[in-house]
């Protein structure tokens, strides 16, 4: 998992509230097996019409949103089931980090295991970043996990608060293998003291 500490990129004002995992990505596309490959299902039935053309309605296929890497949405985003698949459909689409008033539990945890910090704050500084994200064509943010601080160049700037595992977690890049690995030398002295208790024989 690549760390994640201070990234800047375009806004893409997703304003929606209650936006769940099955509108993230349809139960359709589940059935693939692998992490990857995703981009293409990420928000289907709204990026496309039943014929398959791209939905000119749907805001993220506004050219002027084209790569986009900040997501900016509405309350209760990634509410619904677990499905890891959201988190993998948004990560391979290239969103870098997620702002919203809040999340569902399940998919922020979800989020920090693939590197996207999930950013809470007020509802009325994310209504003020989506109004300046739909005023202002190019209009980029930037979010800083050192710092704990969501910035945008002009004049705006505010703290947010995040756990400190999840952002250590973001920080070093470290996954559930990744933290269960930094105990690997602990490990393997527990598991070679379990072998030789296993195979020595009893006094008789």
């Amino acid at each position: 998992m690549q760390p994640f500490r201070v990234h800047s990129g375009l806004a893409a004002p997703l304003d929606r509230i209650n936006v769940d995992t099955d509108q993230i990505i349809p139960k359709q596309f589940l059935k693939r097996i692998e992490r990857t490959g995703y981009e293409n299902f990420l928000f289907f039935d709204w990026r496309y019409v039943p014929s398959g053309a791209p939905n000119t309605d749907f805001i993220l296929n506004e050219a002027r949103y084209s790569g986009a890497s900040i997501l900016i949405a509405g309350a209760n985003f990634g509410c619904g089931s677990s499905r890891e698949h959201a988190v993998w459909a948004l990560h391979d689409y290239g969103f870098r980090a997620i702002l919203a008033p809040s999340f569902a539990d399940i998919f922020a945890i979800n989020c920090t295991k693939n590197g996207i910090p999930t950013v809470q704050l007020e509802q009325k500084v994310i209504s003020e970043l989506m109004r300046r994200a739909q005023a202002h064509a190019g209009y980029k943010v930037t979010v800083d996990l050192h710092a704990m601080k969501v910035s945008d160049g002009q004049g705006l700037s505010v703290r947010f608060f995040m756990d400190e595992f999840r952002r250590n977690c973001l920080l070093e890049g470290l996954d559930e293998i990744a933290l269960t690995l930094q105990r690997d030398a602990e490990i393997d002295t527990y598991e070679q003291r379990t072998r030789v208790q296993q195979y020595r024989w009893p006094n008789i």
